[in-house]
């Protein structure tokens, strides 16, 4: 991901208007450009000193480096290195030639290559994201083999900026594609100088765990954001922590296994490669030497057990729950509800699908799946919970075609009691209702102003009335909208564009509007409003549903460092919440991380739990 525009005004109106009209290619060329094609160029020429070619869509030949990788897998091609640098910091000396087909070069081959200057944008155009500048359909001569590769730069804590990108220009709709690269001031534009080129890093801690698609994440700045248990943590919009790196290797994966790795192991030694651009992390070190794995035995957390007077309740993001997923992930996660958790007296489920999954015909029960869950709880030593929850109109609310996914309240009928009120289905409303001072649900479980718009093609907030040791506790399940759509925080919009902040913002004034119904009745109403609500605490989201103080987000009682649910690129985030009403006043609140800092995961998500006396 890579874009800026040319050095000649020319070149600038050029890449403008593709960029306008959605392309990255070339136009009417001026005379210094046509002499430029006609001869050979360097690579650094190429690469100029913004994010898009002065080149783009132009031929160019007899364009000399040295291999220093070669990937045969996914984006097929090589990357080359000119070892004679010109003196401009922004311009980067390493490039990738786009081969389609399995390259047949080497790692050391001088090289001769005739192509075309072209600008990938991983993800698409409307993604947002950053463009790759590549040399694509390329002719290539072999001039020598052997040769040394180019010497990598170093990557470390003192060479990347503390400040991660330029405002984009408003004249060019937020972009920093036009804007000269400046690699002292920005750490985007740093690596964005590095494009292409051999870098390393030496022992780096793990970040981000190894996922299913064999990469993971470091970070060069150890002490930047950093929490004890080895991860960085998002802190706000402007705090996106530039140290981060993905991290991929050359070799196959049939070839060289890739590590297994949890947050805050490390990668030992020197990790060397060329640096990339892709579309799911962006700048990315892909490994021809890869460091050593040093696990430290990052050990999932055991949160305390409530008091006999504590009400204990929970939320849990499950990742599409369904009677055929296998009875190992049942197994596992009733374990944690059972032993990390502590069987608290209400859990929330997130992500339960219907009886039978992603088979799209019409079912939207979801009893299988719940007896097969509670069932692995007893069998781990948990309590017999019931369950209560709404069945959605079928792909009415999101998430897996034919999954149905939707909200459930396992609750332990041993500890607290729920108060069941009839009427409740996908489209009937729950209200408020009772006398001062005693606020009671209408419908219970019921849906929370189901026909809003907010909803479509979303799940509705699950509501439900409990009564622990005498007290009315109401408690609010959520599933808001994904951040499908939001442009990366590699975009080459400045800020980026986070539209999906829209919906959850409508959805969070919905849900907002009814908590502060039931205050208007009751001012000391125990209200729990809790669920994945898919953005941070320190979002509009977030303030949406606390406006009035009608709630607070308890994640804010933790350290800074602790306040995480999620890992994402190397991110550690809140996006699961428990908000609480001002009758609340006194609780323990705890992240339980089982699932988000591990290789092995059960969820993606972290469980939250919270103790406190209704």
């Amino acid at each position: 991901m890579s874009s800026s525009i040319p050095r000649s005004a020319a070149v600038a109106a050029v890449v403008s208007a593709a960029l306008a009209a959605g392309l990255l290619g070339g136009g009417a060329a001026s005379a210094d450009e046509a002499t430029a094609a006609a001869a050979p160029v360097r690579i650094h020429d190429i690469q100029g000193t913004t994010r898009v070619s002065p080149l783009v869509g132009k031929q160019v030949t007899g364009v000399t480096g040295i291999v220093t990788g070669v990937r045969t897998y996914g984006s097929r091609g090589f990357w080359m290195q000119d070892p004679e640098a010109d003196a401009d910091a922004a311009t980067s000396e390493g490039i990738f030639v786009f081969t389609s087909s399995v390259p047949t070069v080497a790692v050391g081959d001088r090289l001769s290559v005739n192509g075309t200057v072209t600008e990938y944008v991983p993800g698409g155009l409307n993604s947002g994201n950053q463009s790759l500048t590549q040399l694509s359909k390329p002719v290539v001569t072999v001039l020598s083999k052997g040769n040394p590769v180019p010497a990598p730069v170093t990557v470390w804590a003192g060479s990347v900026p503390d400040a991660y990108a330029p405002a984009g220009d408003p004249a060019a709709g937020g972009s920093i594609n036009g804007l000269t690269l400046d690699p002292d001031a920005y750490a985007l534009d740093y690596y964005e100088s590095l494009e292409g080129t051999n870098v390393r890093i030496g022992t780096s801690r793990v970040v981000g765990a190894t996922d299913p698609y064999s990469e993971l994440w470091v970070t060069v700045k150890p002490f930047e954001n950093d929490n004890t248990r080895g991860g960085t943590v998002y802190g706000s919009y402007d705090s996106q922590n530039t140290g981060r790196l993905q991290i991929q290797q050359l070799a196959p994966i049939a070839q060289q296994p890739f590590p297994k790795a949890d947050v805050g192991d490390y990668l030992a030694g020197t990790t060397e490669g060329p640096l990339d651009f892709n579309q799911f992390g962006g700048y990315t070190l892909v490994a021809r030497t890869l460091g050593e794995h040093v696990g430290l035995g990052l050990e999932r957390e055991v949160t305390d057990r409530q008091h006999k007077n504590e009400l204990a309740v929970a939320t849990y993001n499950v990742e599409n729950l369904d009677p055929s997923d296998p009875q190992e992930k049942f197994d596992a996660l009733a374990k944690a509800v059972v032993e990390n958790l502590a069987s608290p007296d209400i859990v929330a489920l997130e992500e339960i699908q219907d009886d039978n999954g992603a088979k799209n015909d019409g079912t939207v029960t979801a009893g299988e799946t719940l007896k097969k869950f509670t069932a692995a709880i007893v069998a781990a030593g948990g309590p017999a919970y019931e369950w209560r929850s709404i069945d959605p109109e079928n792909n009415k609310d999101g998430g897996e075609p034919g999954g149905n996914i939707r909200q459930v309240f396992l609750f332990n009928p041993q500890r607290v009691s729920f108060v069941d009120r009839p009427g409740g289905n996908a489209t009937t409303a729950t209200a408020v209702t009772g006398t001062k001072g005693d606020a009671h649900l209408t419908v219970s479980p019921g849906r929370i102003d189901p026909a809003n718009s907010a909803w479509e093609n979303s799940r509705k907030p699950l509501a439900g009335e409990f009564v622990f040791r005498g007290r009315t506790v109401l408690v609010v399940a959520n599933h808001f909208g994904s951040k499908g759509g939001d442009e990366s925080i590699v975009s080459h919009h400045q800020p980026p564009t986070r539209s999906s902040e829209t919906k959850r913002l409508l959805q969070a004034q919905a849900v907002n509007a009814f908590v502060k119904d039931v205050i208007a009745l009751d001012k000391q109403a125990d209200v729990l409003v809790l669920g994945d609500i898919n953005d941070f605490e320190f979002s509009g989201t977030t303030q949406a549903l606390t406006d009035g103080g009608a709630l607070f987000p308890a994640v804010k009682s933790l350290p800074l460092s602790e306040r995480y649910s999620y890992v994402y690129q190397g991110n550690s985030q809140v996006l699961d919440q428990i908000l609480t009403s001002p009758g609340v006043h006194h609780f323990e609140y705890d992240s339980v991380h089982i699932n988000a800092e591990f290789a092995d995961q059960n969820s993606d998500h972290d469980p939250q739990v919270l103790r406190f006396r209704p």
